[in-house]
């Protein structure tokens, strides 16, 4: 899906105070409601959202925070359902696959309209797939859209209409899609943000089509068609999504508001959800882990979850162009002590991209923990005892859950390789740009998947993934992934081409896997129809507060 962000020990000043005032309030009145209190009876839900939001452009968002405020405000054609993730009806009602799985036919909701009462209708689809085809807008999750035939050449300009891409508007209500290849996880893809519609004259208002940063998304100019609309945006403080009255289903939608707060602070977090001012922790520190799982009727949710934690490098840098460096780096991360003693909540050490048993696809096992085989081929790479070893350093986003697995990697690097690391921590946004733009040596990272199959986390490492940022660009990977697995006869051989493409991943090893996740939540009893899944997918929609609850 994303990028997996946040959490920060940067301080919070406008979400501690808020703490710290509601503390008073409640010590001085007695009677004050605290937000769990009063959202309950007025249906508001107050989720702890991990950091301040990049943007909420679909067609440039890519993190997990971006992702759960996109998903109540939009909506693509099919949803997912919480709990067994199949696709179901969203803005289609239903569609039609042909027999060789090659054409989708879409029938669109008759009553589907914009927040702004506009109707949305099948060439606000075209339009709008359009937009994120477009170059100049930089869209990280381009690729998503390689599967529709022809769209991967017009992507790259080497098809100049968008006519010859498989998406058309048949009328008004009805979307027809036509792949290169029978695609199994097609239809999962279209619940994913990058492939939502957006409202065109609004973008238009605001800029060119493909312009970034526009005021399009801003609180009062932003048109959405999800069962929320955005009410306010106040930087660092909240996000406020209120009900959409123009949304199809909008009678089933029971919460009235939702307030998305960037509790960058684990322990700032952790104490607003004590004081009763979050139904709902993006996550939980890692030295209160312990003590909630001890408590009876504990609020700790911790469950499996689709995702990998693992570090980038910059294959630019040169000391990191040479693959026996990167091995000599895989090989003495000590990933079980990581897991065990450092972050304590069940996450599983990895030792490949894809998490196992994903789709029933198990990666191949050629990494493991070998110091003595790490510090030879660190010699052979013309680093004996690391002598003449560059000063490295690990970029990564202010959280002190990524500050521990950093500095414990720094002390096995230089236990093992005798090799200095230095670390450096920066806020969202910034670290997100110097990702992207390559400004980094090597960087924590995690990604979580779209949808549960190999090819998510795979198609991750394409040339023209806009979520790559290794600089590391493999043809004979790339054309097992775009050509030769959709093409594979049966799900075993198309499993098997996929291990083949990760063995070249794993040998090269522009990124180092860790270790695979667990979610890690704290949730108020009253907060009721949250998702069971491994995306950790919740839909907005969906959940109510039952008021006799705190």
């Amino acid at each position: 899906m994303k990028q997996q962000s946040p959490l920060s020990n940067q301080p919070l000043r406008s979400v501690v105070a808020l703490v710290l005032l509601s503390a008073c309030l409640l010590t001085a009145c007695g009677e004050s409601e605290n937000n769990v209190q009063s959202g309950n009876r007025t249906g508001t839900l107050h989720w702890g959202n991990g950091t301040e939001p990049q943007s909420i452009d679909p067609h440039i968002a890519t993190g997990v925070p971006e992702h759960h405020i996109i998903g109540a405000l939009m909506e693509g054609l099919v949803l997912k359902d919480r709990d067994t993730l199949e696709a179901i009806p969203g803005i289609a009602e239903t569609w039609h696959i042909s027999d060789d799985a090659r054409i989708y036919t879409f029938n669109l909701r008759s009553d589907a309209r914009w927040s702004n009462g506009d109707v949305l209708n099948a060439h606000d689809f075209v339009w709008s797939w359009w937009r994120a085809l477009q170059p100049r807008l930089g869209n990280s999750y381009a690729y998503m859209y390689f599967p529709i035939a022809n769209a991967k050449d017009y992507y790259r300009g080497e098809i100049e209409k968008f006519s010859e891409v498989g998406v058309k508007a048949l009328d008004d209500l009805t979307l027809e899609i036509t792949l290169e290849n029978p695609t199994p996880y097609f239809l999962q893809l279209l619940d994913h943000y990058s492939m939502f519609p957006v409202h065109q004259p609004t973008i238009e208002k605001f800029g060119d089509a493909d312009e970034r940063g526009t005021r399009w998304t801003y609180a009062g100019n932003l048109v959405s068609n999800g069962p929320f609309k955005l009410a306010e945006w106040e930087i660092n403080r909240s996000v406020v999504v209120e009900k959409n009255s123009f949304y199809y289903a909008s009678e089933k939608v029971k919460l009235n508001r939702v307030i998305f707060y960037p509790t960058e602070n684990q322990t700032t977090e952790e104490r607003m959800f004590r004081a009763g001012q979050l139904h709902y922790t993006n996550d939980v520190p890692i030295d209160k882990i312990e003590t909630y799982r001890a408590a009876e009727d504990s609020a700790l949710k911790i469950t499996p979850y689709l995702g990998t934690y693992f570090y980038r490098i910059n294959v630019s840098v040169p000391h990191l162009q040479d693959r026996q460096v990167r091995r000599a780096l895989a090989m003495t991360i000590d990933r079980a002590l990581i897991t065990d003693k450092v972050l304590k909540a069940g996450q599983i050490p990895a030792y490949a991209m894809t998490p196992p048993n994903t789709l029933g696809y198990y990666p191949p096992a050629t990494l493991s923990f070998d110091p003595a085989a790490a510090r030879q081929l660190l010699a052979d790479a013309g680093y004996p005892n690391g002598e003449g070893f560059p000063v490295t350093e690990i970029l990564y986003n202010t959280n002190e859950a990524h500050r521990k697995v950093a500095v414990a990697i720094q002390q096995m690097w230089r236990k093992h390789l005798n090799i200095e690391v230095k670390l450096l921590n920066q806020e969202w946004k910034v670290y997100l740009d110097s990702e992207s733009n390559g400004d980094y040596e090597i960087s924590r990272a995690g990604w979580i998947g779209d949808y549960v199959d190999p090819n998510n986390f795979l198609d991750l490492f394409l040339c023209d993934s806009g979520n790559n940022r290794t600089g590391w660009c493999n043809r004979e990977y790339d054309q097992l992934v775009l050509q030769q697995a959709p093409r594979a006869a049966t799900h075993a051989e198309r499993l098997a081409i996929f291990a083949r493409a990760e063995t070249i991943l794993l040998d090269e090893l522009p990124v180092l896997p860790i270790y695979t996740y667990t979610t890690k939540h704290l949730v108020k009893p009253s907060v009721k129809n949250l998702g069971s899944n491994i995306l950790d997918q919740n839909y907005f929609r969906d959940i109510y507060l039952q008021q006799a609850d705190n």
